[in-house]
């Protein structure tokens, strides 16, 4: 006995097309992968593709690595940022001119970038430290910034009136200050406030006030950004609608407006960092900032530039450091903005 076939047992007055049903959409495969991905998840895909945004994102990760693991790579090398290996040993230096006995800065198999003229400290092991103490100043300042220029910025833009007003003017009164030369001028000020001069200030307490200074001048231009951007969002349809349904004020920035500022958030952020490192190496090289035995990226220049006449070795590390740290920072902030909004093309 056979089993009947499907087609054999349907009314023929149907057709075969009432057998079958309706057919399928046959969705492209560029479809299927959109399928069900957040908006997160998108931006992400998007980023991966960026080969530039990845390559840069791996560099600024190696140097946070290099950051954080100073200890470690200390240990594993040898050396420490603080010994005078020159004084130690005085094969090591130059008795006339205190410069290296080997050429180029006295790069060899013991001392990879070389030693400092005169005390002899091991190049490669400043560097390193400058890099762990630059980037925590800059991270720092920059989170303190961002903080403080999304809650100056978003308050102004969403309450309007007399408080958009006066922060409005606040902000503008500090964008009127030359940052560069306030820099300057604030540091001394900060820490003789705390210290006495005839007291050595700590550099606990030198940190402290780089970071502070670094806050207090660099925050508004993430606040004036995010205000004009929540200036034209309050007026929009779904603002209108969550203050309808009496959602408190503090509901719809933490759900309604945060969410749709993102991206200059983010991409402000990625600009803020960089350029506080550099700040900081400014005012270190100026004689204002860190000092004498911290190691520092700008208290590095400020040694190659005593030192590079007689060899520019000791330029050429911090110099390149920094070089890449603050490209590859930009370009990975560039490829962010890219990837959250796709409508940016650079």
């Amino acid at each position: 006995m056979t089993i009947p076939s499907r087609a054999e047992s349907a009314d023929p007055a149907i057709g075969p097309a009432a057998e079958t049903g309706p057919l399928p959409v046959a969705l492209s495969k560029e479809e299927q992968t959109l399928v069900g991905r957040s908006p997160g998840q998108l931006a992400w895909r998007r980023f991966k593709r960026d080969r530039t945004g990845v390559l840069s994102a791996y560099i600024v990760l190696f140097f946070f690595l290099v950051a954080a693991l100073a200890p470690v790579i200390g240990w594993l090398y040898g050396k420490d940022p603080y010994t005078t290996y020159g004084l130690d040993r005085p094969e090591l230096l130059d008795p006339i001119t205190s410069y290296p006995m080997k050429p180029n800065g006295g790069i060899d198999g013991e001392f990879w970038f070389g030693i400092e003229p005169r005390l002899g400290r091991d190049v490669l092991m400043q560097l390193v430290y400058g890099i762990r103490t630059s980037l925590l100043i800059g991270l720092a300042a920059t989170v303190l910034s961002t903080i403080t220029g999304v809650l100056v910025g978003v308050t102004a833009g969403y309450m309007g009136g007399r408080t958009d007003y006066f922060l409005g003017r606040f902000i503008d009164l500090l964008l009127s200050f030359p940052q560069q030369l306030f820099f300057v001028a604030f540091m001394p000020v900060v820490t003789a406030l705390f210290v006495s001069p005839q007291k050595e200030t700590p550099t606990y307490f030198r940190v402290t006030a780089l970071v502070l200074v670094l806050w207090l001048l660099g925050w508004m231009t993430l606040a004036r950004l995010l205000r004009s951007s929540v200036l034209s969002l309050r007026e929009r349809e779904f603002i209108e609608a969550a203050k309808v349904t009496g959602a408190p004020p503090w509901r719809i920035i933490r759900r309604e407006l945060l969410p749709n500022v993102t991206t200059p958030i983010l991409v402000q952020s990625t600009l803020m960092l960089p350029n506080f490192v550099t700040l900081e190496a400014g005012l270190s090289f100026l004689g204002v900032g860190l000092v004498e035995p911290t190691p520092d990226w700008g208290r590095m220049f400020a040694k190659g530039a005593d030192f590079y006449e007689g060899d520019i070795t000791y330029m050429f590390f911090p110099g390149i450091a920094m070089v890449i740290f603050v490209v590859a920072f930009n370009l990975l902030g560039d490829s962010v903005r890219d990837a959250i909004d796709p409508k940016t093309k650079r």
